[in-house]
């Protein structure tokens, strides 16, 4: 009769460890789809997740629109004769008194960055239009100026400002 003492590894030793290593992986294995699912879906990254655009190809004079959170955002490339008129405004005249300086990252007064939705019935106004070569919204008349300020018309304030850094000379991240 064979007698085998505690120190010499056996078959069922191996079975035993070869057992605890598959259920270990499969423990891991039903973890990891388990902790996926916590993660918020890509759309719901997608409707609040920054953008960044270029403003490298955007000409002097030029407005462009981009979207974010499902909002039309404007970006104008302003001239120096609009940067001239929106800063010569008297503020104190306006429905919604606001200088020019407040609605523009400073030293960079070119970059006009807004929320394109009209604040009276969330229309969405057109740009280089009314009398102050700004933004109309036709549906019912609002006028705004470059800077984005109400100057007649319905809408009761401003056009919004989205939240936006420069994050270099040719790129802004908006949101």
């Amino acid at each position: 009769m064979a007698t085998t003492t505690s120190a010499e590894h056996t078959r069922r030793d191996f079975l035993y460890i070869a057992t605890g290593a598959v259920g270990a992986i499969g423990a891991a294995a039903a973890l990891v789809p388990l902790v996926a699912q916590m993660n918020p879906d890509a759309s719901t990254i997608a409707a609040g997740a920054p953008i960044e655009v270029d403003l490298g190809p955007i000409q002097e004079g030029q407005v462009i629109k981009v979207f974010w959170r499902g909002k039309p955002i404007f970006i104008n490339h302003r001239t120096k004769k609009q940067i001239e008129d929106a800063q010569s405004v008297d503020v104190a005249r306006l429905p919604d008194p606001q200088p020019d300086s407040a609605r523009v990252k400073p030293k960079r007064e070119q970059w006009q960055v807004l929320i394109g939705i009209c604040t009276h019935l969330g229309c969405i106004p057109l740009a280089h239009q009314g009398a102050y070569n700004g933004y109309f919204c036709p549906c019912h008349g609002s006028v705004y100026d470059t800077s984005g300020r109400i100057r007649s018309g319905p809408a009761p304030t401003n056009l919004p400002l989205p939240p936006y850094e420069f994050v270099s000379d040719t790129r802004i991240r908006i949101g």
